[in-house]
């Protein structure tokens, strides 16, 4: 399946290290797709339904999506790219905060690996993973309602394992620059790094399914790179906020305080940046 890639998933050892999962867990890898979120959101919305969790991998994808359906760029077999999809126990306006929730649990399975230096990983609202505060991932939470107290997620996850000079090529020059887990993991072991991702995951909506956001808020708020920073709001590149970042809200909203109020900043199309010093 994997011969055109330097790295492959080896299907035994990946079922071993999903033993401890709750659920039976559905695993399906293929070589390419469009995109892993896009091919379990039409199934869901087809079967209205989900019996167990899904977990669909894909060495390339050819239309990968961040927020807002923006392209998202990850070098073809020297990443790890899949979505999770699961039912939860709550309508979609309960699942507020969800995406934070899954960015500390995907941080939580990289850093159960045997990184050079695991403090260099950080996270950046409201869906990045950071190392060294370049890009080295993206969360996309998706969501469909099927009753009135109970939803599906889809969770894509995109990590940059290596060929980080490849991808920053392939990137406009204005974008931020990325990173590739290659610099603090000597040994990329894709297997390894998918066990533990997944089975962060999963307890993660173990927990969010009973408790919602609150039990990450202070966890993701502790790893935010830019926790009591100076920051700018920029929406369309257009600077609309200025202020000190010093939380976020049990709804995964951002606080911003601007000296003469505290702003909550919901999910849109907005850019954080640190502010220059």
């Amino acid at each position: 399946m994997c011969v055109k890639f330097e790295r492959c998933i080896d299907r035994n050892r990946l079922a071993t290290q999903l033993a401890v999962l709750p659920h039976p867990f559905k695993i399906e890898i293929v070589p390419e797709t469009g995109s892993t979120n896009a091919d379990l959101i039409a199934r869901v919305r087809v079967s209205k339904a989900l019996e167990h969790p899904i977990a669909r991998i894909a060495y390339q994808q050819t239309a990968g999506r961040g927020r807002h359906g923006r392209p998202w760029f990850a070098q073809s077999g020297e990443a790890l790219l899949f979505s999770m999809a699961s039912s939860m126990p709550r309508p979609v306006n309960a699942l507020a905060g969800l995406s934070l929730a899954a960015s500390t649990a995907v941080l939580n399975g990289l850093r159960a690996l045997p990184l050079t230096e695991p403090h260099r990983l950080a996270l950046k609202w409201p869906n990045d993973l950071l190392l060294d505060g370049a890009k080295l991932g993206g969360i996309l939470v998706e969501t469909i309602q099927l009753t009135h107290a109970s939803s599906i997620a889809v969770i894509g996850v995109g990590i940059n394992l290596d060929g980080e000079r490849a991808l920053a090529a392939q990137l406009d020059p204005h974008a931020n620059p990325p990173a590739a887990l290659k610099r603090i993991l000597a040994e990329i072991d894709i297997t390894q790094a998918l066990a533990q991702t997944l089975n962060a995951l999963a307890a993660m909506l173990e927990v969010f399914s009973a408790h919602g956001f609150a039990p990450f808020q202070r966890t993701w708020y502790a790893h935010h790179a830019y926790t009591d920073c100076d920051v700018i709001l920029f929406e369309q590149r257009k600077e609309i906020i200025r202020g000190r970042c010093i939380g976020i809200d049990a709804c995964g909203r951002l606080q911003i305080d601007t000296g003469a109020e505290v702003r909550l900043i919901s999910n849109g199309d907005l850019s954080l940046r640190l502010a220059a010093p």
